[in-house]
């Protein structure tokens, strides 16, 4: 069955956006991501034009991260004055982020350039967070000798001023860092980037936030930069397709309950461990995209209606 998408200008099965949209929701709810970074890459690779991936994929990720967070904030999971304070720099960021989409839109190389970001950023957290959580796993059955030691984050975390208390988290630690990752995450938002990624294992590393209450946390945050991401694109870029994104949204919320469900039975190691092979997974499938010569050397690209 399928379905004409006016603002992507072509014909998609319907079964398969709502399989991708389910599938991602489903991560969202599990991880705490968002799956901005999810979403955008899996449009692209069914040749949905990166400009629209980006833009109608954000309706999903909020979509997803409202279903996923209201599970977390019942449950308890969910600490809303670090999630504010990282929305304030989430949103400082996802407007730099805008201005600088639309000037490499301009330049004509805006998909190149997402594709890069992603494949640089994929590679860097999913090695990363694999690497860590294998050792964390080892370390937990034995093979490894525990480690020792104060933390290495508090030689310069813990000595920056402006510190608040969060009760929720069981932290007390400077405001600066916290609003330089949410700037950050936002900057990456308007690129399809979703930031979550990022954010999830940035939080439980740098800031040093409990794995329980990070994936909570981090939706919360996602929502609000994402839906303004969105809304802004729409009215600037008019490259948000609705139909597209009811049909990512339905699905996503589905999805996002039961994943909310089964990362509540993993241990945070299992988690993060999972999430680094996911990120690594679609981080070498774009390496593959940019690097194999495609079957169409030459492509006709139809930029619509001026405006």
């Amino acid at each position: 069955m399928t379905i004409y998408l006016p603002i992507a200008e072509l014909s998609v099965n319907i079964f398969i956006i709502l399989g991708m949209g389910a599938a991602v929701g489903f991560l969202s709810g599990m991880f705490g991501v968002g799956g901005g970074f999810l979403i955008t890459p899996l449009l692209i690779f069914y040749n949905i034009p990166p400009v629209v991936a980006v833009a109608t994929g954000s309706n999903q990720v909020v979509a997803s991260s409202v279903s996923g967070a209201l599970s977390h904030f019942r449950r308890g999971s969910l600490d809303l004055k670090l999630g504010s304070i990282l929305l304030a720099g989430g949103l400082a960021g996802a407007t730099f982020g805008l201005w600088l989409f639309v000037l490499l839109r301009r330049l004509g190389q805006i998909d190149l350039i997402i594709s890069l970001i992603y494949v640089i950023l994929l590679g860097t957290v999913g090695s990363l967070m694999l690497w860590e959580s294998v050792r964390a796993m080892r370390r937990a059955a034995g093979k490894l000798p525990p480690t020792t030691g104060k933390p290495r984050h508090h030689n310069w975390v813990q000595r920056l001023p402006l510190k608040l208390r969060f009760k929720k988290s069981k932290l007390y630690l400077s405001a600066i860092p916290v609003i330089g990752l949410g700037f950050f995450v936002g900057m990456l938002t308007p690129m399809g980037i979703g930031g979550g990624f990022i954010l999830v294992p940035a939080m439980i590393y740098l800031l040093r936030v409990p794995t329980n209450v990070v994936v909570g946390t981090s939706l919360f945050q996602v929502i609000f930069v994402t839906a303004f991401t969105t809304i802004v694109q729409a009215a600037t870029n008019y490259s948000v397709d609705i139909i597209l994104a009811f049909l990512l949204m339905v699905a996503g919320v589905i999805g996002a309950q039961y994943g909310v469900r089964v990362g509540q039975k993993l241990r945070g190691e299992q988690l993060r461990a999972l999430l680094g092979l996911l990120v690594l997974a679609v981080g070498l499938r774009l390496v593959v995209t940019l690097v194999v010569t495609p079957a169409d050397v030459y492509s006709v690209v139809m930029e619509g209606v001026s405006r």
